[in-house]
């Protein structure tokens, strides 16, 4: 079981790294698949790893948890909606893919700096 979590944390990960790398450094703006791809990986992942983290005997910080489940949709929001409106040839929409970028920073912050409570 703590292989599965470690495989699914380095998803999680490589799912950051795939947002904001193309919010960043490789789009500029653009929204790419890179992008909508790893949105989707960060939702999953997480909610399979709070999945685990529940199974586990440590506490879950239901409210951190649930902070970062609505930044993290907002994300995807972001990232989908963008993606859509470019494959629908409604122009690029360079300040969604910031947003998600910057959302998915904010995200992680919370993960790394929110240690109070259980």
């Amino acid at each position: 079981m703590e292989f599965v979590e470690h495989v699914l944390v380095l998803l999680h990960l490589l799912g950051m790294a795939a947002i904001i790398g193309s919010a960043v450094f490789v789009a500029r703006g653009a929204a790419t698949p890179a992008l909508v791809w790893g949105a989707r990986a960060q939702l999953v992942t997480g909610l399979l790893l709070v999945g685990i983290l529940e199974a586990g005997d440590d506490p879950v910080n239901h409210a951190k948890i649930g902070v970062k489940l609505v930044v993290a949709v907002a994300v995807a929001a972001c990232a989908e909606i963008a993606a859509g409106k470019a494959r629908k040839g409604e122009g690029e929409r360079p300040q969604l893919v910031t947003a998600a970028g910057a959302l998915a920073v904010l995200n992680a912050a919370v993960a790394v700096l929110w240690t109070s409570g259980s």
